[in-house]
C-alpha cells in the first residue's frame, strides 16, 4: 500500500489517500471503510446526452464522485471493493444525492475522509504501507565498525539503519580503545536490530561479513541477551544465521539479496 496524503486534525478528523498496490491490500481497504465515511475514487458514470437533433444517447464518462458510504461488498476472487453510496458533491455529471458504486482495486488511487480516526484503523494503516510488514528475511550486512539493517521483501532489499563507529587499531601492549569501541559498536547493531525487525513477521536473519566479524558480533550480542534476560532476542536465537562474505559489500535500497 502507498500512502500519497495523510492529514488528519487534532480531534482525530482527516482524510488519507492511498493506492493500492497488491491483492493484500485490497483486504486492509476493506477493513479501513466504513459505513458513514466518505471516499472519494475515480470511477464511470453512464450518462445521458441529446444531440442537436433531439436525439438521446448514452455514454460512458470517468469522473470522480465523493460518495457518503452506505455499503461494502469485497469481491475476494476479482480482488475488487464495491462501495455503495450516496454522491455529496455535485459535478457536471452526477446530482448530489445520487446513489452510485464505486468500484476500487489495484493501482486506484483513492481518498478516505472520517469523522474520527481511531489508533487502531491508523495503524493498520502504518502497517499496510510499511514494507518491513511483508519482509520475512532480514540481513546484518557487517564489517568491523561498519553495518547495515537490510530488510528482503518478494519485491527488492530496503536498507533500513546504517551503524558506523570508528575503530581504533589495535595497538601493541594496549587494545582497550579498540576493545571499548568495538563492543560500542556491537551495542549499536543489537539496538538497531531490535528496532527495525520485527520477530513476529521475520522467520531468518542473515549476518553476513568478511572475516571473523559475524562471529564475535553473534557471541556478543547472546552473551549480553543472556546477561540482561533479553527475551526478545534469546527466544528468536534460531531465527540467526550465520553467512560468510568473501568481501565488504553492502546491499543497496532496491537491490536484490543474494
Amino acid at each position: 500500500m502507498k500512502l500519497v496524503r495523510k492529514n488528519i486534525e487534532k480531534d482525530n478528523a482527516g482524510q488519507v489517500t492511498l493506492v493500492p498496490e497488491e491483492p493484500e491490500d485490497m483486504w486492509h481497504t476493506y477493513n479501513l471503510v466504513q459505513v458513514g465515511d466518505s471516499l472519494r475514487a475515480s470511477t464511470i458514470r453512464k450518462v445521458q446526452t441529446e444531440s442537436s437533433t433531439g436525439s438521446v444517447g448514452s455514454n460512458r464518462v470517468r469522473t470522480t464522485l465523493t460518495l457518503c458510504v452506505e455499503a461494502i461488498d469485497f469481491d475476494s476472487q476479482a480482488c475488487q471493493l464495491r462501495v455503495k453510496g450516496t454522491n455529496i458533491q455535485e459535478n457536471e455529471y452526477v446530482k448530489m444525492g445520487a446513489y452510485h458504486t464505486i468500484e476500487l482495486e489495484p493501482n486506484r488511487q483513492f481518498t478516505l475522509a472520517k469523522k474520527q480516526w481511531d489508533s487502531v484503523v491508523l495503524e493498520r494503516i502504518e502497517q499496510a504501507c510499511d514494507p518491513a510488514w511483508s519482509a520475512d528475511v532480514a540481513a546484518v550486512v557487517m564489517q568491523e565498525g561498519l553495518a547495515h539493517i537490510c530488510l528482503v521483501t518478494p519485491s527488492m532489499t530496503l536498507t533500513r539503519a546504517k551503524v558506523e563507529v570508528n575503530i581504533p587499531r589495535k595497538r601493541k601492549g594496549n587494545c582497550s580503545q579498540h576493545d571499548r569501541a568495538l563492543e560500542r559498536f556491537y551495542e549499536q547493531v543489537v539496538q538497531a536490530i531490535q528496532r527495525h525487525i520485527h520477530f513476529d513477521v521475520v522467520k531468518c536473519i542473515l549476518v553476513a561479513s568478511p572475516g571473523f566479524v559475524r562471529e564475535q558480533f553473534c557471541d556478543y550480542m547472546f552473551q549480553q541477551a543472556v546477561k540482561t534476560d533479553n527475551k526478545l532476542l534469546l527466544e528468536n536465537r534460531s531465527k540467526f544465521l550465520q553467512v560468510k562474505q568473501s568481501y565488504p559489500g553492502i546491499v543497496k535500497n532496491g537491490d536484490s539479496f543474494a
